[in-house]
């Protein structure tokens, strides 16, 4: 199973995050399938490849509780029921 979660990137207290899909097996740092968007939450910064997370959540890919209130800030539900 493919999920959609943060990996944690920075030094101490500057903590930013990359929206990967990876296995759900493998453990937070491990290696990603495909990097999908970047999250900064000092900065509340938010950049996502909207296509290729589209194409991830309908192929099965879930994304853990704090990715899907990013993907819900950003709209991306939406577009998924837009675009049959």
């Amino acid at each position: 199973m493919v999920k959609l979660r943060l990996k944690r990137y920075g030094r101490k207290q500057q903590n930013t995050y990359r929206i990967i899909a990876i296995d759900a097996q493998s453990r937070r740092e491990g290696r990603a399938l495909q990097e999908v968007g970047f999250y900064n939450l000092r900065k509340d910064q938010t950049q996502l490849d909207i296509s290729a997370i589209t194409q991830f959540i309908k192929k099965g890919a879930q994304p853990t509780e704090t990715v899907y209130s990013i993907f819900q800030k950003a709209g991306i539900f939406e577009q998924i029921k837009a675009n049959p």
